[in-house]
């Protein structure tokens, strides 16, 4: 198993120009860490140019990038508002395959008000089905992440993947995103996952709480997981402080 970071992780830093993607590759290697996921919101554009210097600075430090992530969603009510999310999507296929990157991270959205939930999984089943068509042309996976809205259960998370029935889909499974059942909801997750989040908390019926990290890898190893486990940090504390604590939890469950 691999560890890296989500670029997510230092959101408030990148968001406001306080750091650079840079700037993040040196926190990772600092952190010694094997890769980064690369989120879509932080490039300054999507050029070639600035794309191959992203690639270079990570080769350069010796960082995989482990996947590209965007924040799309397919449940838009209006069928051209969902197209351009597919095309954002196909974008981004094209993105990863420059950044050497072989997978990227999707969502699904949830349901529209004045919708049912079974036409926002028929809209997003097709709108994965044409994604996954451009995406096995480059030879890229989809990673469709639990999160929330019509990926909020195991069963709906599956629902999609076998509506979808491509090779070329598989789950980002996110280990603090399921609200119900979180450590069964996680291992039944696993078999079909490509790519993980990790948390450092887990949701309860009150809130959050501290993941049960040595668990929650008994169950990747368990079921024979060999991808990346990528640290998304999203707890209180500012992530200068809170992800090395968090990293060296992970190593030590992990190696």
């Amino acid at each position: 198993m691999h560890i890296g970071c989500c670029a997510y992780s230092y959101r408030q830093y990148l968001s406001k120009g306080d750091m650079t993607l840079e700037g993040f590759f040196d926190i990772v290697v600092g952190l010694d860490l094997d890769g980064v996921e690369m989120t879509a919101y932080y490039f300054p554009n999507t050029e070639r140019d600035t794309l191959y210097d992203v690639k270079r600075m990570a080769l350069r430090r010796g960082l995989e990038i482990s996947g590209t992530a965007v924040g799309n969603n397919f449940c838009r009510a209006d069928a051209g508002e969902r197209a351009k999310q597919v095309q954002m999507v196909k974008d981004w296929i094209g993105h990863s395959v420059t950044l050497g990157a072989p997978l990227i991270r999707v969502f699904a959205g949830g349901t529209p008000d004045g919708h049912t939930e079974d036409e926002a999984r028929g809209w997003t089943i097709a709108a994965l089905q044409e994604c996954a068509e451009v995406a096995a042309e480059h030879g890229v996976m989809l990673a469709l992440e639990n999160h929330g809205g019509i990926t909020s259960t195991v069963e709906q998370v599956e629902a999609l993947l076998n509506g979808v029935d491509s090779e070329w889909l598989a789950v980002n499974l996110d280990t603090g995103n399921y609200r119900t059942d979180p450590y069964g909801s996680i291992e039944r997750t696993t078999k079909r996952a490509i790519t993980c989040h990790l948390k450092s908390e887990v949701p309860t019926a009150g809130g959050k709480e501290d993941a049960d990290v040595d668990r929650i890898v008994a169950i990747l190893k368990g079921a024979g997981y060999r991808g990346y486990a990528s640290i998304e940090y999203e707890a209180q504390e500012d992530p200068m402080t809170g992800v090395p604590k968090f990293v060296k939890e992970l190593i030590r469950a992990i190696r």
